[in-house]
């Protein structure tokens, strides 16, 4: 029986108790009580399960015994109403088993690994006993099989040396085969090689007769070359005669090319003329803008982002932003997500968009600035489909691309001089811009300006 859901070991503690197992439980029967428990522990609720075991309750058998046997055997040995609970199970799924093992009087025909454990869980009295009686069975069992384990090695070695024994001597045989053929290649070769020594000598002699020959040849080359010598000095002479025609030729080729300069020189004229009179026909005025004046930047008496800086304001002061956006051609870049989360990070990401905007259009109508606002495109799910509302930009950043890098590649694409003023209270972000040449601001000063406006 268990005992009451208020603790307290079982009434068979104390039995166990005085009996213990003078050696490990056998490996056989040690893996055979885990799957014994694997089986019970689906049956019991998590409420009757010891707490390390509780996180393993949704596993299944193959599962539990993979991966929580030694929890499972820990709990089995140091937990009595735990390891009553798994016999009853087992009592439930082999009666026969169990009562005959409770008896004293297990079957004879019955697995001893079976028996040994469920002596292990029923622990009934002398379950010690049949525990290591099973173990030695089983360790008789196992050295049984590794004597016919070994009879059979020894046997199947055995048939191995007698057909090494045979190949052995049909490869001996083979190699006395081998050998005769062997010494009669090599008679022959001998054979070749006295033929082949006559062939050297006849070789050398008509060696002997081709030096004698390019001596010969030698001597005619000789000659040869004396001529071509000669031949070479009346080519050079015939050189010279064409170099003089060739530069004969080129001064009338020169004095030709006078008379062209002089007929392009007149069309030249005649173009230039008629360009100054189509210019007074047509009143063109003179060019009054160059192209040093198409590149922005602040001129002398101008106030800069440095400038704004550098009065006594508050970083938080909203003041400090209508200042900077007083400045002529400024560009506010705000990090859309950044202002967003700082300030009202609750609402999902549609409405806090269409917030930051609603407020940047009207910035952008008061102060007449242009303004970017850059969202992170890592957020989206699908395309948005938004309008953008008067006045501001709304760019989302590409696959791959962060809107911190987006930013920073707006503000490089500024012209020096201009004023860039960026909203972010990213640190990294607000580093890069300042080095690039614009003016970091903290997302908290929008959010107070934008909150006046409202």
């Amino acid at each position: 029986m268990e005992q009451s859901a208020h603790g307290g070991e079982p009434a068979g503690a104390a039995g166990d108790a005085a009996e213990t197992l003078d050696h490990p439980l056998p490996e056989g029967v040690r893996r055979r009580v885990i799957a014994l428990v694997a089986d019970a522990f689906g049956g019991l609720t998590v409420a009757e399960l010891p707490a390390p075991l509780r996180q393993y309750a949704r596993f299944t058998a193959s599962r539990r015994a993979k991966f929580a046997g030694n929890a499972m055997a820990a709990a089995l040995e140091g937990d009595p109403l735990f390891r009553q609970r798994i016999g009853e199970r087992f009592k439930q799924a082999q009666p026969e088993l169990a009562g005959a093992v409770e008896g004293g009087t297990p079957p004879a025909a019955a697995d001893p690994v079976d028996v040994a454990a469920a002596a292990y869980v029923l622990r009934p009295a002398g379950w010690a006993k049949l525990v290591a009686a099973a173990g030695e069975e089983v360790q008789r069992a196992d050295a049984e099989r590794a004597d016919e384990a070994g009879r059979r090695e020894l046997e199947r070695l055995r048939e191995e040396l007698a057909a090494a024994r045979e190949r052995t001597r049909d490869e001996t045989e083979q190699l006395r085969h081998d050998l005769e053929a062997a010494r009669k290649e090599a008679e022959s070769l001998h054979r070749k090689l006295r033929s082949a020594q006559s062939d050297v000598k006849r070789g050398e002699a008509a060696l002997r007769r081709a030096q004698g020959e390019i001596e010969a040849v030698r001597s005619e080359s000789a000659a040869q070359v004396s001529a071509a010598e000669s031949e070479s000095r009346r080519l050079k002479a015939r050189l010279g005669e064409v170099e003089a025609a060739l530069e004969a030729s080129r001064r009338a080729a020169r004095e030709g090319r006078s008379v062209e300069d002089m007929r392009l020189r007149l069309l030249l004229d005649t173009v230039l003329d008629a360009a100054q009179g189509l210019r007074r026909e047509l009143a063109l005025p003179p060019v009054s803008v160059h192209p040093a004046d198409t590149v922005d930047a602040v001129e002398p008496g101008r106030m800069s982002p440095k400038d704004i800086a550098a009065r006594a304001l508050s970083e938080t002061d909203p003041a400090l932003l209508d200042q900077l956006l007083e400045l002529p051609q400024t560009h506010l870049v705000v990090d859309g997500y950044n202002v967003t989360k700082t300030g009202y990070p609750t609402m999902p990401l549609e409405k806090q968009r269409l917030r930051l905007l609603g407020g940047l259009s009207a910035l952008a109508a008061r102060s007449g600035a242009e303004v970017t606002c850059v969202f992170d495109g890592a957020e989206l799910a699908a395309p948005v489909l938004l309008a953008p509302p008067r006045g501001v930009r709304v760019l989302f950043s590409k696959p791959g691309v962060t809107a911190d890098e987006l930013i920073r590649q707006l503000v490089r694409a500024e012209p020096p001089g201009r004023p860039v003023v960026v909203v972010s209270t990213d640190r990294e972000v607000a580093d890069g811009v300042a080095k690039a040449g614009a003016r970091p601001v903290a997302s908290a000063l929008l959010l107070k300006r934008l909150s006046r406006l409202s």
